[in-house]
């Protein structure tokens, strides 16, 4: 009998267990970073949201605007039946929609002539969109004014559908997310909301009410 046979396997089990383990601490530790982190994007967030709302409370009728350049906010959008409220900023980086929704830089600004369009993602800001119904209201408010529209339909397109994006010879607003809202993983589809702006309002206390809470 060969001496060296068992201390071989013990070696080999002892090998195999010391791997096991190793792949358990490691799959542990990613999982606890993937939540740090995740925890981490979702308070900047936050916070993110909290800084730019005080700022525009404290804008005055008159004062000289930010310009409109990539990554700095333009305003506040609110769906009242949604109870929905947050800051969209200029561009749609992945990393301006981890703590805001978009506005693509091609497409008209609030209050210009043409098509307004928004970008968010499904399972943060836009989320409460999947309850979006015909007829809503949804307010752009800027330091310029406020800007009212309403909902008149929404759709589910594949991601190639660039019409969406096209300009309008009237003031219109789309919102684009991603679809199902549930999918896991990168969603095949994207929920589209078009709305008609009806109503302007200069520039008023609605900006200097007291902070909302996201």
């Amino acid at each position: 009998m060969n001496p060296r046979g068992p201390i071989a396997k013990t070696s080999r089990r002892t090998t195999r267990a010391l791997i096991l383990r190793a792949t358990h601490y490691i799959l542990l530790a990613a999982g606890v970073f993937g939540l740090a982190y995740a925890g981490y994007v979702i308070a900047y967030a936050h916070t993110y949201q909290a800084l730019e709302q005080s700022k525009f409370e404290s804008v005055s009728p008159g004062e000289k605007r930010h310009p409109v350049i990539e990554g700095n906010a333009i305003g506040e959008m609110e769906v009242p039946r949604l109870g929905m409220k947050v800051i969209f900023v200029q561009g749609d980086s992945p990393k301006i929609l981890r703590h805001a929704i978009g506005h693509i830089s091609q497409t008209a600004l609030p209050g210009e002539a043409g098509n307004v369009v928004l970008d968010g993602h499904r399972d943060t800001f836009f989320r409460p969109l999947r309850n979006i119904r015909q007829g809503d209201s949804i307010t752009l408010k800027t330091p310029d004014g406020d800007f009212r529209y309403q909902v008149e339909s929404t759709a589910v397109v594949p991601p190639s559908d660039v019409q969406v994006l096209q300009p309008s010879s009237e003031q219109t607003l789309t919102l684009i997310t991603c679809f199902p809202f549930y999918y896991v993983g990168p969603a095949p589809k994207r929920f589209i909301v078009r709305a008609r702006q009806i109503e302007r309002l200069p520039a008023q206390s609605s900006l200097t009410e007291a902070p909302s809470h996201f």
